[in-house]
């Protein structure tokens, strides 16, 4: 049996955010206080390509501290790609740890399948 499942990607995992990163060829995130432009945050800093200042995840909340100015200071895109990495790698990491196979497959519209399949069960 097939399942569509809709994810709201609340970041509060370290190893998920760190595993996005290495797949998109960014550094490594790190946990620091970051100067945004009119304040600062602290957290996980990720240091998305294009972007004047870097995106802080704060984990005990899940939510996401940056500051673009509507696309100038770094393409919304460029995120996206982030978050899609994350909630990715953060399904595969809890299938895996459920005792779960993963498999994943790139869709030519840019999305990404993964495929769970159960211990005794069907996918």
């Amino acid at each position: 049996m097939s399942h569509i499942v809709t994810i709201q990607t609340q970041v509060r995992d370290a190893a998920a955010v760190a595993a996005a990163c290495q797949r998109l060829g960014l550094p490594p995130p790190a946990e620091r206080t970051v100067r945004l432009f009119s304040g600062s945050a602290t957290g996980l800093a990720v240091e998305l390509p294009g972007w004047n200042y870097p995106v802080v995840c704060d984990l005990a909340s899940g939510s996401l501290k940056f500051d673009n100015f509507e696309g100038s200071w770094g393409n919304p895109a460029e995120l996206q790609k982030f978050l899609q990495m994350y909630a990715c790698e953060k399904a595969k990491i809890e299938a895996r740890r459920q005792g779960h196979s993963v498999t994943e497959q790139s869709l030519s519209d840019g999305s990404i399948k993964l495929t769970i399949q159960v211990a005794g069960g069907a996918s």
